[in-house]
């Protein structure tokens, strides 16, 4: 091939980096200014606002066939999508359980996604991070370091990871060979009738179907009902099912309602069943030097399911699942295909993480937890899950000092169950009083809580998981809240 043919075909090849990196550089540094801007400022900005209609049409535009300046394109970012927020950073969102994230975090997002690296395993640095945060979790919850443990996008996937390697262990044959409908007696799970609803869809998922999760009733704290649940194993064995596992939730969903951890390993101990806890919203209470004893029991467990997006406020999406049988977990998942024979030495000459999870290309969600966790130690995020709690407690006893607002349900941790309350007004109009009480907080930008029912009750849900949070949050809470139930009762 001529000189000439090659440097014409080389004229045609094509990349993705830019042909001017000292305009990028300066592009890049602008967007970490307003980065900065943006958090730091994120107090003086409404919690939620909703999108004009002009912005929403932005989104309905057709697939762009041609370029546009890397300006522009941020531009258009800044406008219609930083303006508009879920809110989750903001310090007055207490709606679902989110986590608020940290600027450190996000740096750390930006490093992994330069560095570029596939955390399906290796001979490599990201990989050797990925598992010594996954050490660094079992630290935390007490297990010892021969335990297993892989990071995934959040508490639904760890869940359904830790049911899977659950009933694996219990079918009581070759599940991977043979699959589910060889299972001679139906396997049983057992959880509260609180627990979340990712198990329902675990059970589905794994071939069990619904049916095969047992709800228990819980007691006045909302905790699982040991006494019930004992009676439950013994009529699915005389039933002909076999049972195989105990799910505790160490926090939740509606109230934050932590299970008697060490009372149901005990019965799991005794009964022979897998001992799984839900811990993605309670499960880091460990590291709280004040509140750890309400997760007491939790190393016990046979796997465990927690969210550094949660409490280690690492930037979405970050999920662990932690299983005390290391060789259990990886025979649950372990596949070797030809392209992936482990080598002497290169890059194959080290762990395939994918052996512990559902996928083979993985994103190196290590950075932002490790990157967070060496700036500030592990013994600050223990004292900022204790202020969250607190901060529950302070918000509980503004609530029963109040003569207009009423709780709901007890508050175990920093959940918090009430509704305004006004007499004369039948259960569906305090329903429609309290719904459009949320609303308007929403509307005016106040703070976003959510909704729920608990135990037939309707009511408002504050889940403080917010670093950001200060007790002046929840006064104006308190405040706007009373405002707005008297406006809405005094119109109806």
């Amino acid at each position: 091939m001529d000189t000439q043919r090659r440097d014409d075909q080389a004229l045609e090849e094509e990349t993705l980096d830019p042909q001017d990196w000292a305009a990028l550089r300066a592009l890049s540094h602008r967007i970490v200014d307003d980065a900065i801007d943006y958090v730091s400022g994120v107090r003086d900005r409404p919690v939620w606002r909703d999108m004009p209609d002009d912005v929403r049409r932005s989104f309905a535009t057709r697939l762009p066939e041609g370029p546009s300046p890397a300006d522009d394109v941020y531009r258009e970012v800044a406008a219609n999508v930083l303006n508009y927020p879920m809110g989750n950073i903001h310090p007055r969102f207490w709606s679902w359980y989110m986590g608020s994230s940290n600027f450190t975090g996000a740096l750390g997002d930006f490093l992994a996604a330069i560095q570029g690296s596939n955390l399906g395993g290796g001979n490599h640095a990201a990989a050797l991070m990925d598992q010594q945060v996954v050490d660094w979790c079992k630290q935390m919850m007490g297990f010892p370091d021969s335990a297993s443990g892989t990071l995934v996008s959040g508490g639904s996937v760890a869940n359904i990871i830790g049911l899977a390697v659950a009933r694996n262990v219990k079918a009581g044959l070759d599940v991977r060979e043979r699959g589910v409908a060889e299972i001679e007696r139906p396997l049983r799970f057992y959880g509260s009738d609180q627990i979340h609803s990712c198990h329902r869809k675990a059970m589905e998922t794994l071939g069990l179907g619904h049916q095969a999760l047992r709800r228990i009733p819980t007691d006045a704290a909302l905790r699982i009902d040991v006494a019930t649940l004992r009676n439950a194993i013994d009529e699915d064995r005389a039933a002909g099912f076999k049972p195989a596992c105990v799910i505790a939730t160490a926090g939740t969903v509606n109230t934050g309602a932590i299970d008697d951890l060490e009372a149901l390993a005990r019965l799991a101990d005794e009964e022979g069943l897998w001992l799984h806890v839900d811990g993605c919203i309670g499960a880091l209470i460990a590291i709280a030097p004040e509140n750890r004893f309400r997760v007491a029991g939790i190393e016990k467990a046979n796997s465990v399911a927690l969210d550094p997006h949660k409490w280690l406020h690492a930037p979405f999406e970050a999920g662990c699942v932690l299983i005390q049988d290391a060789s259990a977990h990886r025979g649950t998942f372990a596949v070797t295909p030809e392209y992936l024979v482990a080598t002497t030495r290169g890059l194959a000459a080290a762990p395939w993480l994918y052996d512990y999870g559902l996928q083979t290309t993985r994103g190196f969600r290590a950075l932002k937890i490790w990157m967070s966790l060496k700036e500030h130690g592990i013994a600050k995020f223990g004292r900022l899950v204790d202020q969250n709690i607190a901060q529950g407690r302070y918000l509980t006893d503004l609530i029963e000092a109040e003569p207009s607002l009423e709780l709901v349900a007890p508050t175990a941790i920093n959940i918090v169950c009430f509704r305004y309350r006004s007499e004369g007004k039948s259960a569906d109009e305090l329903k429609t009083v309290n719904t459009e009480i949320m609303l308007r907080l929403q509307d005016e930008g106040t703070a976003v809580l959510s909704d729920t029912t608990v135990h037939g009750e309707h009511c408002l849900r504050v889940a403080i998981n917010n670093h950001r949070t200060r007790r002046g949050d929840l006064d104006l809470l308190v405040e706007e809240v009373v405002r707005l139930g008297r406006d809405i009762t005094a119109r109806t």
